[in-house]
């Protein structure tokens, strides 16, 4: 008798029974599988907006910058004929021709140029030099304000080589035409042409005008509008310069004299 017998028909039966299962599984159709869905066609991406594409401008190389010249502030332009009227100081030509310069002290005040002379036989000029003037009428108005022996006086044709026309007035109520020239030295000399008094001096603390008209070879001299003395003038024959005015003491101190203004014209 075998011992092993019933384990082998155990084991016969389950193998009959795996088979049996793995008939029908196999027999029943599979459902058939679903067809993949396509896939929705990819659409194509807008184009990205560009900016519109400009054609560069075919450029050269450029010039080094040069550097700026400096420049000058334009300078007002010279007048031939005006009136000055010193609301300040019109940077004209100052010299002496006698005494002492640290005893002389002028300013610009209240539209008036005011000199201040504390020595005596000081003469002061002050020359516009921008134009020179053969025929030229020179007006001046001015105010006595120290002592009454002083000279104001009127200048036309100044120049450094020939020397210059001299109209000038004592307070005291003379007048004197000189010509100023140089001597062979090299020194001024104020040669009397004419002289004489005049009545229509207003003297004192007071205003006075004067005129002065150097035309062709006649000099015209005027106070207060009225005309004194016209002479002809041949001997020294200055033919043109510069116009302006002069102030000076004489033999007493202190001289004040406040000038208005001037104005150079036509003759």
């Amino acid at each position: 008798m075998k011992v092993l017998r019933p384990f082998v028909l155990i084991a016969s039966f389950i193998l009959i029974v795996g088979l049996a299962c793995s008939v029908n599984m196999t027999d029943e159709p599979a459902a058939p599988a679903q067809p993949a869905q396509p896939a929705e066609p990819a659409q194509p991406a807008e184009p990205a907006q560009s900016a519109e594409l400009v054609q560069p401008e075919p450029t050269t190389p450029s010039e080094p910058t040069a550097e700026p010249e400096p420049t000058t502030p334009p300078q007002p332009s010279a007048q031939e004929f005006f009136t000055e009227e010193f609301d300040s100081d019109p940077q004209w030509n100052y010299f002496l021709t006698s005494g002492d310069k640290d005893k002389v002290k002028f300013e610009f005040d209240d539209s008036r140029m005011i000199f201040k002379l504390d020595a005596l036989s000081i003469y002061a000029y002050y020359i516009y030099e921008a134009f020179e003037y053969r025929d030229v009428r020179i007006d001046l108005r001015a105010e006595n304000r120290g002592m009454n022996n002083n000279n104001i006086s009127l200048v036309c044709r100044a120049s450094d080589d020939e020397g210059w026309y001299e109209f000038s007035t004592e307070g005291g109520g003379l007048w004197y035409l000189y010509a100023v020239v140089p001597a062979n030295d090299g020194k001024l000399r104020y040669n009397t042409i004419d002289s004489g008094g005049v009545k229509a001096l207003k003297q004192g603390k007071n205003t006075n005008e004067f005129t002065m008209i150097c035309k062709e070879n006649e000099i015209t001299l005027g106070v207060n509008g009225i005309e004194i003395k016209k002479v002809k003038e041949n001997k020294y024959a200055l033919r043109k310069g510069f116009a302006g005015f002069n102030i000076s003491s004489l033999n007493v101190t202190p001289i004040v004299v406040e000038v208005d203004w001037i104005k150079i014209s036509p003759p």
